[in-house]
């Protein structure tokens, strides 16, 4: 860095973000592009460390000081080549990580990090302005043909990596679009998905065919293409929901969250489809029962579907406001950060479990829930103890269960091909070969490791082509992350 001072002279100062009262009434997003100046600024707060744990706490190892360096110098096609060397997919990154990287930054010992989030997206939306994001083509084809079942964020870096080194690639999706959870997991507000389409545009464009409307492990026409592929890899993600066994669970309006976030976006991309009431927040107070992305993305999309009410349940602790810096970084520090959704008027209850549901002619109408308290016990595994004390009840007409994911889903194509699992129920592949127990079958994404980040499945998806190269030509110059 040339001023090396920077982290002095400028505060952190966050993406501006379109005020609360309009961006409740539309489905775009609402986080506002940071200005080039800004972008500058904030990168000069880098310290360009000796040892920058922000590189090594990213999951796909991002040159962050080095891109840092390069954005305050004005250098921003050097600054996308040093990102787009580790991060095949920057744009998405740039707006759904929640940048562990950020938690690594050296700043946080005595200030608040570097921006390190909005200035790798402003890298790479200056470089899909300027033309430099073009499709990529291999030196040379192979023979060899690769399957690759399922279409986000691992099955398209996968795909990119092994097409731009010569494969013949098919990326197969059970759906009726590409793209996976980045199409249908992600609300709008959060990813538009023209975002989505200019990127698979690229990889159409470098040789990978998308097939649509197939599921493996059900449909003959799917298992005719595996038969013929060299290597399959399987990236299908981590679709079994985890459910609550409590009494009242059968009752219409309980609705998982992935299926709720699927139908708003298929409506949103002008899909005609049949009217659900128990798929709609409209008019209803709504209980969302989970406290991750995926339940604030549950929060956000009731509200813009003009819910009379949202209230989340985190059956955790509230954390503290502030904490001891050093006990956790450069991991990430369980302090309370106030989200868009608390913006937006949603309500969070902590530490409370739902132990049941009311209903009225078959209707969910209610939540019953216990305040509860944890511990450790004598293994120093966390517990949970109920105060004595009657259930609260909270007003509900609509449920959404956004608890996460269990593993993926084992009926079809799992089961068929006899894949064996871990002791969670994911595929069990490692993190170097990544092969499942089948020959020239691979696994990567969520469906290995289960219930994780973009930018993890993307590392995979990286690393996992790399496994597939080495597999079918003995060698492979690709990267390892």
């Amino acid at each position: 860095m040339d001023d090396l001072y920077g982290f002095l002279r400028y505060a952190r100062q966050e993406p501006r973000k379109q005020p609360v009262p309009q961006r409740i009434r539309h489905w775009h997003e609402y986080v506002r592009p940071v200005p080039e100046a800004q972008s500058r600024q904030q990168a000069n707060r880098c310290m360009d460390c000796g040892t920058p744990a922000c590189h090594g706490h990213c999951p796909v190892h991002n040159l962050i000081p080095e891109w840092n360096a390069l954005v305050f110098n004005n250098d921003w096609r050097r600054a996308f080549a040093q990102l787009d060397s580790t991060n095949n997919f920057p744009e998405f990154t740039g707006r759904l990580c929640p940048a562990p990287c950020e938690d690594a930054c050296t700043l946080t010992l005595a200030d608040r990090p570097v921006t390190i989030k909005s200035v790798e997206l402003a890298i790479a939306e200056r470089a899909w302005q300027s033309g430099w994001i073009q499709p990529r083509r291999p030196r040379y084809r192979r023979r060899q043909f690769v399957v690759i079942v399922g279409s986000g964020p691992a099955g398209l870096a996968c795909a990119q990596q092994l097409v731009r080194t010569g494969y013949r690639v098919m990326v197969m999706e059970k759906a009726d679009r590409i793209g996976g959870l980045l199409r249908y997991g992600i609300p709008d507000f959060r990813l538009e998905k023209s975002l989505l389409e200019r990127r698979l545009d690229q990889l159409r464009a470098e040789g990978v065919l998308f097939v649509t409307g197939l599921n493996a492990g059900i449909d003959a026409d799917a298992d005719r293409w595996l038969a013929c592929a060299d290597a399959t890899v399987l990236a299908c993600g981590a679709g079994q929901p985890r459910d609550l066994a409590v009494p009242g669970r059968g009752l219409r309006g309980i609705v998982f969250a992935m299926p709720y976030l699927t139908r708003q976006n298929r409506l949103n991309a002008g899909d005609v489809l049949e009217t659900d009431g128990d798929s709609s927040a409209g008019d209803k107070d709504v209980v969302v029962i989970g406290g991750g992305d995926t339940g604030h993305d549950c929060v956000g999309t009731a509200i813009r579907q003009g819910a009379k009410s949202v209230t989340q349940i985190q059956y955790h602790a509230r954390p503290p406001r502030t904490v001891d810096v050093l006990r956790y970084w450069p991991g990430p520090m369980p302090v309370l950060r106030r989200t868009d959704t608390d913006e937006e008027g949603a309500r969070r209850l902590w530490s409370w479990d739902t132990v049941a549901f009311d209903g009225r002619d078959g209707r969910v109408d209610g939540v019953r829930l216990k305040r509860v308290k944890w511990y450790r016990d004598v293994h120093a595994a966390w517990q949970k103890q109920y105060f004595d004390e009657q259930p609260m009840r909270l007003r509900a007409q609509l449920v959404l269960l956004a608890m996460g994911y269990a593993h993926p889903v084992h009926a079809g194509l799992v089961r068929n091909l006899a894949l064996r699992l871990t002791g969670r129920g994911n595929v069990r592949a490692d993190d170097r070969g990544y092969r499942t127990s089948v020959e020239t079958v691979f696994a990567c994404g969520d469906m290995r490791r289960g219930q994780s980040l973009v930018v993890w499945a993307i590392r995979e998806g990286r690393q996992c082509a790399r496994a597939v190269d080495t597999c079918l030509s003995g060698h492979s110059e690709l990267p390892y992350v």
